[in-house]
């Protein structure tokens, strides 16, 4: 019996399914996504459902050649102009680079990276505790 109902969770309980689906959609709706400084040139936008703690994530990849701390105030203005607020003790000097909301109904996380070697990273996390 023990069995039987591990398999039964597994079949019916693990993964991605239709809710985070619905998740990814509205986070990918979310406008900071598409708000690149001026010169950044997208690379890559996927979205993707980590099946065993089933977090969602949404995220973007760009070509910048500017300055870190420019990309890094320039979405700290376009992540609070969209209703983020900063995670306390987030980044490193003046501009944070993680931020929170809710997004779908669960709290969404939102944290830019980089540039390194030209990339920086934007991303939605949600469904994870405590991203960043």
């Amino acid at each position: 019996m023990l069995v039987g109902l591990s398999a039964l969770y597994f079949v019916t309980g693990y993964g991605c399914g239709a809710d985070e689906d619905r998740l990814a959609e509205v986070m990918a709706a979310d406008t900071v996504l598409d708000a690149a400084p001026e010169g950044a040139r997208r690379e890559e936008r996927y979205q993707e459902c980590d099946g065993d703690d089933r977090f969602v994530v949404v995220a973007a990849q760009y070509r910048y050649d500017g300055p870190s701390g420019a990309a890094l105030r320039h979405y700290g203005e376009a992540a609070r102009a969209d209703g983020w607020r900063p995670r306390d003790g987030a980044g490193s000097g003046t501009a944070p680079s993680c931020f929170a909301k809710s997004s779908g109904g669960t709290t969404a996380y939102l944290q830019v990276e980089g540039p390194e070697h030209g990339l920086f990273h934007v991303s939605l996390v949600a469904d994870a505790a405590q991203w960043c």
